[in-house]
């Protein structure tokens, strides 16, 4: 893998400036890849360094690996693309439902043990969470990082925010600290850094909120021979997905802190879900009674073409199978019931256990490379920039649910959406997963804890609970007195009703 922040050097004799166009061809001959040096004699010492740095990173065991794996493709005169589809159809074919908890109650693990045991695990301060923040928010018209996005429907609040302080909350309620991991990536990482320093972590102590960066892949030519390269000083590079995670995790050094902190279990979960389900006592519960290596939180699909991966069990081992992956017969096939066969949404909301994420780390093939065909800016012949009318890369990417079918055992828990889920990926055009959709979740579930605890909403309210004020439904109880009226826009702060 590619990485510019933690590879070690490996051939560069010395700073990159100092080399001539001739050594650095010579190097790269034997992999095919000497164009990388064609405009090197053109660039200033910086560009030089920048360039010498990609190419010293360069993992070239991998580039071979996967440059014979396109090979072999090409030379079987099947379309890449078509060789994932009939992998994936054959994988369909005997995909059935995962063995789950399901919200009725069926299912092997007692709910109530469950959230005893989650609230056990808490109390002796055994888990850590891993918030995935890499990426920016460009599908909603904003250029920063998407955890800057101000979503809260009434307080405005930040997508950083809100789930820092829900995190916190849960540490007040068991009177632990929780070290809090954070994934940037190379677009997002200094921004992010500055934006939490700015706003004093959201009230988390410093000296348990580590941030490390996600690492960055390259992309090869559509005939997966030649590096491709943004302009005449740099790769084309771009992050080798969420499956990145882990190796970054470790070569961070944050798998250690947690190792030595005393972890064996972190909860995983998305910077761009509001009502994430941060450390529920549920899930780490049913995880560690099942002795669970990994475990993954899903919903039932809203119609069978949902753009979620599908959760499955193929062969005796859970897996994830994208929606792009999934035929639309599997996708649309339904049991006796009516109700859909391939039925689990994935959440992208995991635990685990600690133990099992350093056996992985150790292990190189327990996350393989996905390949996608793609339009990549790239240079041509003269160093100009060109914008690819048509597909002419191939790029790569590792899932972190893909160490599903590595673990010994695995666990499927089945969450109510309206209280777990409400992403935000799509434009304002969108039917769904929207900013305002997300919204209107946030509001439905302040709501419904409201009117639980036997206050009056009005319609077309809105409201907002800080989890500072409550962050349950319980809390709510606790804090609002039944019959209590509200008839304006209302946020519960931290003080109080506003």
């Amino acid at each position: 893998m590619t990485s510019l922040a933690h590879s070690p050097r490996t051939w560069l004799p010395g700073p990159a400036h100092t080399l001539d166009r001739q050594t650095l061809a010579l190097h790269l001959a034997p992999h095919g890849q000497e164009h990388l040096a064609r405009f090197w004699d053109e660039l200033s010492g910086t560009e030089k360094q920048q360039l010498g740095n990609q190419i010293d990173a360069l993992d070239l065991a991998l580039l071979a690996e996967l440059r014979e794996q396109g090979r072999q493709l090409l030379s079987s005169g099947v379309d890449s693309s078509a060789a994932q589809a009939q992998l994936f159809e054959a994988l369909a074919a005997r995909a059935t439902a995962p063995p789950a908890m399901r919200l009725d109650g069926s299912g092997a693990i007692d709910r109530d043990q469950a959230l005893a045991a989650g609230a056990d695990l808490l109390t002796r301060g055994q888990v850590a969470m891993i918030l995935v923040a890499g990426g920016l928010g460009s599908r909603l018209g904003f250029e920063l990082p998407k955890g800057f996005y101000q979503l809260a429907p009434l307080s405005q609040r930040t997508l950083f925010d809100i789930l820092i302080s829900q995190l916190s909350s849960v540490e007040r309620r068991y009177g632990q600290t929780i070290p809090l991991y954070i994934m940037t990536s190379p677009a997002t990482d200094a921004l992010t850094r500055e934006f939490l320093e700015k706003n004093n972590y959201f009230g988390k102590p410093r000296t348990s909120v580590r941030i490390f960066c996600q690492n960055v892949m390259w992309a090869l030519d559509e005939q997966w021979n030649r590096l491709l390269m943004s302009s005449p000083s740099s790769l084309f590079l771009g992050p080798d997905g969420h499956g990145g995670m882990l190796r970054a995790l470790a070569e961070s050094g944050c798998l250690a802190d947690a190792e030595a902190r005393g972890i064996t279990q972190i909860f995983y979960g998305q910077i761009d879900n509001p009502l994430l389900q941060v450390c529920s006592e549920l899930l780490l519960g049913s995880h560690v009674l099942a002795q669970s290596e990994m475990t993954t939180q899903v919903v039932e699909k809203r119609h069978p073409l949902e753009r979620v991966g599908n959760v499955v069990e193929v062969d005796g081992k859970v897996q994830v199978i994208e929606y792009v992956d999934l035929p639309e017969s599997a996708a649309r096939a339904t049991s006796a019931d009516g109700r859909l066969k391939l039925w689990a949404g994935n959440l992208a909301v995991h635990v685990f256990d600690t133990a099992f994420l350093a056996r992985a780390n150790r292990d190189q093939t327990s996350l393989p490379f996905h390949f996608a065909r793609k339009k990549v800016p790239t240079i041509d012949d003269s160093g100009a920039v060109v914008e690819p009318t048509s597909i002419n890369a191939i790029r790569f990417e590792r899932f972190i649910f893909d160490l599903l079918p590595a673990a010994r055992k695995s666990l499927v828990v089945e969450a109510d959406p309206a209280e777990a889920f409400a992403p935000v990926k799509n434009a304002e055009h969108e039917k769904t997963d929207t900013a305002a959709t997300a919204r209107a979740a946030m509001i439905a579930q302040a709501r419904r804890w409201l009117e639980a605890a036997g206050a009056h909403v009005a319609p077309q309210v809105r409201v907002e609970i800080h989890p500072a004020f409550a962050a349950t439904i319980d809390e709510v109880r606790a804090r609002v007195k039944p019959g209590t009226v509200i008839d304006r826009d209302t946020y519960f702060s931290p003080s109080g009703a506003l």
